[in-house]
């Protein structure tokens, strides 16, 4: 499918959507069947209004019930729901604590702590800006929902590539609530749980909370290392909700919550990759590492928002959301992932050759993110509906780097700093227009300014680190106007097409991790041009529901960021364009009253397009496999031509749930599988440094009683215990580190 000529592949995809329509069908969820023996229907708020999934004109997958709780059963963060739906991927070099986001093959490996991502995630109405507040565990949700392709009017910056949506449970009137507890491998203890309790008419509280804690389960086979297990930890999250309704004309929603981190870092682990390949070394124990590190992460969040409606009559609501996040994070590691170094001779260092040693710590001592968004919008039922709205952001932070010397008793021989201040402007509006009672239009447009201001300095020089002359300083200041036009045309009651052409932008990022470097590096803004078309109906009764869809964009100026090389460093650069093709479905289909099957997949080709850019390859002994070239005495791999990182070009999920009535309740079995294809974890290409293809498999089994108030069961993840390396550190030797092992265990839920 050439980016030049997207729509060409058009009708033969069509085609191919109308033979999958025939077929049984998924949303990528599993909620519980209607009474009727119907699928439920399903709502989001994608367009900022709460409508059917089905009427929305882009690709939307949503996650709600049952799943969350089974994906949930290990204990397990949010990058869980990596490839959970079509073209979704999530990694981290940090552990819990800083998840990476892909969709469709675009996002950002970068791990400085203020990265920006393409891939926005919107908890409860705001805007999570900085990586480390993206972590947020997932409890008493009401539903995630994840929006493909650019959401630049609605959302807008920093959602080149879509948006992750996050809707916790809301205030009801009636007290209610659970309790969730399991116990696994490891000596895994999970709680999670919600009370609602009507205050009043016109008040209402919901409290809900996680506790997810683990033993260590990696043992450090080093003597000397000062840590000596590693891989627990005890995550606490907790939120509180008081909704205020005097009315239907007004309501005011107060939400506060927290998290506490405290565990391990991300455990790297020296050249556990063989040479040559992608496979791990012979006799690979996940269960042991040699490090002479000190491995420890801690982590802060606290915030709040407000989110009040007012229906001001004649057709019209307004809208306030105001937002406030602070977070305080730490994390240290051993990045060579092994103990000793060459140069001190045979016996001193392992395992395989650690040419120098590399322990170094990030920390976020200052965070403070405010958002005010305020919209007007129609409230109608007229062929004409609109919001126009504006909205503020407003972010300063401060980063601390540490390096210290393994050798020299893990002492601090190395700090710098970086100060950020951001702030951001946007004016939006949307109309949506009922043409015909099969036709309807919807179109917007988003204008921003963005603006950021930076500073960085080295306060004490690391060995080996250039002669530093000064403080740096970078500004940039960028304006943009993005938009969306789509069409829907309903062929009937229950079946929809639709077409969509769309834009976005991501703001320029600056860069300045001065610990190895004396230079900033500074990326302009990235703008992206998708087209979509797409077609989804319910079928058999509502029996089976499907969508199916194709797309193809171009991203010119990409932001790219080159990591590592030869020094623990990042460097922001500037793609001339990148291109992605492909396409995603999801399938859901109520077999039977006891059967209920779902199936979802994507098919993502990225490619970036830029013939001289080079980057720096491995400097730990990997075989690059791009063609080079020498810039000014440095050899430099070129990668045009080559695929976006962390960008499977496959992902499929399928779940199963199948329900037995027996006597005084219901025995059920519910699996769950994810696949994704191979991956490349940097910008150039290598041999080792290429993830090979993940198939996570998940079984629960149980057993629901009391009219379905209780619920005893059994549950595993990765239930074959695949192991494979998903991310790598490439400067000094072949270090990865490894998705988790086989967890099992039991868990209890009551509903009262």
């Amino acid at each position: 499918m050439p980016a030049h000529r997207p729509f060409r592949p058009l009708p033969h995809a069509l085609a191919a959507a109308a033979l999958v329509l025939l077929s049984t069908g998924s949303q990528a969820q599993t909620a519980a069947p209607a009474a009727s023996g119907q699928l439920q229907t399903i709502t989001v708020t994608a367009e900022r209004r709460l409508e059917n999934i089905r009427d929305v004109p882009s690709s939307v997958s949503a996650l709600q019930g049952e799943i969350l709780e089974v994906l949930n059963s290990g204990g397990q963060d949010i990058r869980l729901l990596a490839a959970r739906v079509p073209s979704l991927n999530i990694e981290s070099s940090f552990g819990r604590a800083f998840p990476r986001f892909y969709i469709r093959g675009i996002g950002n490996t970068d791990f400085d702590l203020n990265a920006s991502q393409p891939v926005s995630l919107v908890y409860d109405d705001v805007v999570q800006e900085n990586p480390i507040l993206k972590g947020f565990p997932i409890f008493d949700m009401e539903r995630i929902e994840v929006l493909r392709g650019p959401q630049g009017t609605l959302f807008g910056r920093n959602s080149p590539a879509g948006v992750v949506k996050f809707e916790s449970a809301k205030p009801t009137k009636n007290f209610e609530g659970y309790a969730l507890a399991s116990l696994g491998r490891y000596s895994a203890l999970n709680f999670e749980g919600a009370v609602n309790v009507p205050l009043s008419p016109t008040l209402a509280l919901r409290v809900a909370a996680q506790s997810q804690n683990r033993d260590d389960w990696v043992s450090n086979g080093n003597p000397a290392g000062p840590t000596r297990e590693m891989e627990g930890y005890n995550d606490n999250a907790a939120r509180l909700q008081v909704l205020f309704s005097p009315g239907k004309n007004f309501s005011a929603l107060l939400n506060v919550h927290s998290r506490e981190l405290k565990g391990s870092a991300r455990v790297f682990r020296a050249n556990i990759i063989q040479p040559g390949t992608n496979n791990l070394v012979p006799g690979f124990d996940e269960t042991k590492v040699f490090q002479d590190g000190i491995n420890s992460q801690k982590l802060s969040n606290t915030g709040s928002s407000l989110r009040v409606r007012w229906d001001l009559g004649n057709g019209m609501a307004l809208n306030s959301i105001t937002g406030y996040e602070t977070v305080e994070s730490f994390s240290r590691g051993d990045i060579d992932g092994g103990y000793g170094a060459s140069f001190l001779g045979a016996g001193n260092f392992g395992p395989g050759t650690i040419p120098f040693d590399a322990e170094s710590a990030d920390g976020l001592p200052h965070h403070k993110q405010f958002t005010q968004e305020v919209r007007l919008e129609s409230t109608g039922k007229g062929a004409l509906q609109w919001l126009a709205g504006v909205y503020y952001f407003d972010e300063q932070l401060k980063i601390d780097s540490f390096n210290y010397s393994s050798l020299g008793g893990n002492a601090q021989n190395g700090y710098a700093t970086q100060d950020q201040d951001n702030k951001a402007y946007a004016v939006f509006g949307s109309v949506n227009l009922e043409v015909s009672p099969q036709l309807k239009l919807r179109g917007g447009l988003r204008y921003t300014k963005d603006e950021k201001d930076f500073f960085a300095d080295r306060i004490q020089a690391p060995p080996f680190s250039p002669t530093f002359i000064g403080r740096r300083t970078a500004s940039t200041s960028a304006t943009n106007t993005s938009g969306d036009f789509s069409a829907t045309y309903a062929l009937d009651r229950d079946i929809n097409v639709y077409a969509r052409v769309a834009t976005g932008f991501r703001a320029p990022s600056i860069q300045g991790r001065l610990l190895f470097g004396d230079t900033l590096s500074v990326a302009k803004s990235e703008k992206v041009t998708s087209y979509e078309a797409g077609v989804k109906a319910d079928l058999f009764n509502k029996r089976a529901r499907a969508a199916f869809s194709v797309f193809s964009y171009t991203l010119k100026d990409q932001q790219l960021t080159a990591v590592g090389g030869a020094a623990n460093f990042n460097q922001l650069i500037n793609a001339a364009k990148s291109t992605g093709e492909g396409f995603e479905f999801d399938l859901q289909a109520l077999v039977s009253e006891n059967l209920m099957l779902t199936m979802g997949g994507s098919y993502n080709k990225t490619k970036i397009r830029d013939g001289g850019l080079a980057v720096a390859p491995c400097g730990g002994g990997c075989t690059v496999t791009d063609p080079t070239v020498v810039r000014n005495g440095v050899t430099l791999a070129l990668i045009d031509g080559n695929p976006l990182p962390q960008a499977p070009e496959t992902t499929l999920n399928f779940t199963a749930r199948y329900t037995m009535p027996v006597a005084g309740g219901d025995f059920f079995v519910l699996t769950d599988v994810a696949y994704r294809s191979k991956i490349n974890f940097f910008l150039y290409e290598s041999r080792e440094f290429t993830g090979k293809a993940l198939t996570e498999v998940g079984l629960r089994a149980g057993y629901a009683f009391g009219n379905g108030k209780y619920e005893a069961t059994a549950f595993v993840r990765n239930l074959t215990n695949q192991i494979r390396v998903v991310g790598g550190i490439d400067f000094n030797n072949l270090t990865g580190f490894i998705n988790e092992p086989r967890t099992f265990g039991v868990s209890f839920k009551a509903n009262f």
